[in-house]
């Protein structure tokens, strides 16, 4: 029902009540009818039902089964070591699961607990689940509004709905029909919704919704019903999962069959196969990625990002898309006055807070301003200093203060004597104040057409002269266009107090002063954030509940649109379809006067078209796009609980240049991961050719389950972990976003581990024979130790794409040096010392077998740098050629004066 159409009479009549309430009867059998006044929620999973679930994904499955068969070869440390990873992975998974039900109940903590009804003609405070639709509702400053109501009585009464709409300000109520059908929530100002807090004045509504058929009630069961979608890496892991334990499986039946064909025991090559399975799965993956993000997660605290669901550390470095709010998070949340009109001249931004010093033919007409501004101003310091009171009071008392004006100061000759307050229908408000040269003088502040319409000339530099009307409203016009609120000031001298203090007798014959323009105007940040954003490949959206000129105004100044960009508003998104949406929904930047489904249906139209959305908000409307969004960001400084619950991630600043340094490390952190995998499975790619290609050339096992396993265990382990602590690449927010479908073989991954994994098993193979061709009977030893070394090499190799290690420094990643040191020690302790020679089946080498061991192994390394080198090598000749075809342009269009 669209109640904000109907007039009163209409209301009570549809709703089957009167202006004394309902009898007592009718409210008990309608609570029969309708239920209580309450929020639902939906059957919940038991807390063993999540922890269970943590154990479906298919490469949790496959570490399982890695550790009943390690368990079955005997390798109780291998068996213990995956379970604790996988077990760990689960606790992760469960709380973090555990924490998102948390959303509904802050969303059911926002309900009052009681209200004010009338029954039977008399007032009575009940409980508000006991409210039913046809209750009359009593509204006082302080109060939760219990449910949707239709206004019938309105005294000065303001609504704080800022966690529903998302509008900064109080909205100013009356009871008066509208007429457009399709108006968004913020603008029904005849309507008082469930949740929101009523802050000034006081009122009466009549219960038009209830419990879950309220706008609150419509939130929650969105929330119930959006289902948070996978991240990449998580979808790219089941993907990686599943190929990787079918190749597995064939490279081991290969290998039992090729073993057993060249007569060797079928014991041995069933072992040999069973420990290569369990070799060939990064099992240390999980623990990786957990502390991967985990790292990144206590990283991003300190840059005022707190990391709710660990996941979304890494989803930031796909996003491709941030739809944003503006108030607050563009914007410093801080009324301000931005331009000033005043003696024909209009002053701007940096203008407006040196007013004071600039240079004037006369300084009467801007004294009389600013001390409107500061008197006639209910805004006041509170005991710490922090100035409390309307916000566009404060604005203009923080102006005149910056100019001199000191409101407690000019209080001492000008003292207030009397008021006629502002209301919405005379759109104004005026002081009366002593006056120190004799009688009294009386401001009046309020919307443009009406103080032009008070006044009867002009305070300028020659004095008092006839008012130019039209050049007024151009420039108010202007200002608007601006994205500012406007305000007038005019003033008038009194000989005495006049003994009718009404708004016909004292707000006339004005003189009229100037203009005040104020908005909240874009954090400084910001600017270079988006600009950051672009260049990363990612295009920030904004989607405000505030004007559409506003919104305009705030993005093209801080670079979201061009000044030829459409502005979206809810209605026009209300007429289109999701479909029809699509269509355009890349191409465009602004929304404004959204609704919050409306921030849903953007959220699903980025999504379905492929792309990864990151979205913001801090309003119980925001929950529902908050949780489904790939990322959902909530404000930690001016957000509801509910939205806080609902969010992957909370900003602890509300700056949304905090989005983009999480995006920047959600970058680093995919790129750590990914050279964990580049270099785990590069490595159990050279134990699978080691193994495999060996009786093709006619050569023995190389290697015995026991070497599989340590190496599996110790040199994929140790130094992978470490790469997690890996520095950020240079420019790494100068390439787009990865693609959400991209696999995590891409860019030559793929071909890497191929190759590399080749070499390795090429230079262990050749080690062999050699050291049998040579009568060394240590050649097993010397394989294992190629094998090992080899490895260490490519993970100092590969900590970056381009970048060579040398210019790197060994140093710049301390944990990965430490890991070296360490998994090489052991590696010698293995050899070298006498106990464990036996265990791991090793000999001790001499010094010549060592040192041809380390020269071989180091072909690895020098491969694999030599590969980093070519590609610097195609970067800067391809932007060279770059810079021959475009450079001449873009010097001639800069000599131009063009760019």
């Amino acid at each position: 029902m669209r109640w904000h159409q109907k007039g009163l009479k209409e209301v009570v009549k549809d709703m089957g009540t009167s202006l004394q309430g309902l009898s007592s009867e009718e409210a008990k059998k309608r609570l029969e009818e309708y239920g209580p006044n309450e929020l639902k929620e939906e059957k919940k999973k038991t807390p063993l039902r999540m922890f269970l679930d943590q154990f479906k994904d298919f490469m949790i499955i496959v570490l399982i089964a890695s550790a009943v068969i390690a368990g079955v070869l005997g390798e109780v440390a291998d068996t213990i070591a995956i379970m604790v990873i996988v077990v760990l992975n689960a606790i992760i998974g469960f709380l973090q699961e555990y924490r998102a039900e948390k959303a509904m109940e802050a969303l059911k903590m926002m309900a009052a607990p009681t209200a004010t009804v009338l029954r039977d003609g008399h007032t009575s405070n009940i409980s508000s689940s006991d409210i039913v639709p046809g209750d009359v509702v009593l509204l006082e400053a302080g109060r939760v509004v219990p449910a949707d109501l239709r206004l019938i009585e309105s005294a000065q009464l303001k609504v704080e709905e800022a966690a529903l709409t998302g509008e900064s300000v109080p909205v100013e109520k009356h009871t008066a029909s509208l007429h457009d059908e399709m108006i968004p929530l913020g603008d029904r100002k005849n309507m008082a919704y469930k949740g929101t807090t009523v802050s000034y004045g006081r009122g009466k509504g009549v219960a038009v919704s209830t419990g879950m058929d309220t706008e609150l009630g419509r939130i929650a069961t969105m929330l119930q019903t959006e289902e948070e979608v996978k991240t990449p890496l998580q979808k790219r892991l089941i993907a990686f999962g599943q190929r990787l334990a079918i190749a597995v499986l064939i490279i081991c039946a290969i290998v039992f069959g090729l073993g057993i064909m060249r007569g060797e025991s079928p014991l041995l090559m069933f072992l040999t196969a069973i420990s290569l399975a369990v070799a060939a799965i990064p099992e240390a993956l999980p623990a990786v990625v957990t502390i991967s993000l985990a790292l990144g997660a206590r990283k991003m605290v300190r840059q005022n990002a707190l990391i709710r669901k660990l996941p979304a550390v890494e989803t930031l470095g796909s996003v491709t898309y941030i739809c944003t709010d503006k108030t607050g998070t563009l914007t410093l949340n801080k009324m301000t006055a931005e331009e000033v009109y005043v003696d024909g001249r209009l002053f701007r931004g940096a203008e407006v807070g040196a007013i004071h010093e600039l240079p004037l033919q006369s300084p009467a007409p801007l004294t009389a301003l600013l001390k409107a501004m500061a008197l006639s101003n209910d805004a006041a310091p509170d005991s710490d200093g922090n100035i409390l009171g309307d916000p566009t009071e404060v604005a203009l008392y923080m102006a005149a203060e910056k100019a001199g004006f000191k409101k407690t100061i000019l209080e001492k000759d000008n003292q207030r004597v009397s008021e006629i307050p502002f209301d919405s229908d005379r759109k104004c408000m005026t002081t009366m104040h002593t006056y120190r040269k004799g009688g009294y003088r009386s401001f009046t502040k309020g919307g443009i057409e009406i103080i032009l319409d008070k006044s009867i000339n002009i305070l300028i530099s020659e004095g008092i002269k006839e008012i130019d009307r039209d050049e007024i409203i151009r420039i108010s016009k202007k200002m608007a266009a601006d994205g500012l609120r406007v305000l007038a000031v005019g003033t008038r001298k009194w000989e005495g107090i006049p003994g009718n203090m009404t708004s016909d007798n004292v707000e006339t014959g004005l003189t009229f002063l100037g203009l005040i323009g104020i908005m909240d105007p874009p954090r400084e940040e910001a600017k270079e954030a988006v600009s950051l954003c672009k260049s990363a490949g990612i295009k920030p959206v904004m989607i405000t509940g505030d004007h559409p000129i506003t919104a305009r105004a705030i993005a093209r100044r801080i670079g979201i649109m061009d000044d030829d960009g459409e502005v979206i508003t809810g209605t026009h998104l209300e007429r289109l379809s999701l479909e029809e949406l699509e269509k355009n929904v890349e191409e465009i930047r602004v929304y404004a006067r959204v609704a919050p489904e409306q921030k849903l249906k953007i959220v699903k139209a980025l999504q379905d078209k492929g792309q990864f959305v990151a979205m913001t908000g801090d309003g119980v409307n925001d929950a529902p796009a908050l949780k489904r969004a790939d990322i959902g960001v909530a404000m930690g400084i001016t957000g509801t609980d509910v939205s806080k619950e609902a969010a992957h991630m909370i900003l602890l600043d509300d700056n949304f240049a905090t989005i983009v340094k999480a995006v920047k490390e959600g970058r680093r952190i995919f790129d750590n991961i990914r050279k964990f995998i580049k270099y785990t499975m590069t490595s159990n790619s050279g134990e699978i050719w080691t193994i495999f290609l060996a009786p093709f050339m006619g050569l023995p096992i190389p290697l015995l389950p026991i070497h599989i396993l340590w190496i599996n265990l110790v040199t994929d382990g140790v130094p992978g972990l470490a790469l997690a602590a890996e520095p950020s690449e240079k420019g790494i927010m100068n390439r787009p976003p990865r693609h959400p479908k991209e696999s995590i073989f891409a860019h030559g991954l793929g071909i890497h581990i191929l190759w590399v994994g080749l070499l390795m098993g090429a230079a262990s193979l050749f080690t062999q024979a050699w050291a049998i061709t040579t009568g060394h009977s240590h050649w097993q030893t010397m394989v294992f130790t190629v094998l090992c070394l080899s490895q260490m090499g490519h993970v100092l190799a590969i900590r970056s794409e381009t970048e060579s290690v040398f210019s790197q420094g060994l140093l710049s990643n301390k944990p990965l040096t430490g890991a070296f040191i360490l998994t090489f020690a052991l590696q010698m302790t293995t050899i070298y010392v006498p106990f464990l020679n036996p265990i791991f089946k090793t000999e001790p080498l001499t010094m010549s077998e060592f040192i041809i061991s380390i020269a071989l192994s180091s072909v690895v390394f020098f491969a694999v740098e030599a590969e980093k080198c070519f590609k610097r090598r195609r970067i800067t000749n391809e932007l060279e050629t770059y810079w021959n075809c475009y450079g001449k342009q873009i010097r001639s269009s800069r000599s131009g004066g063009n760019s």
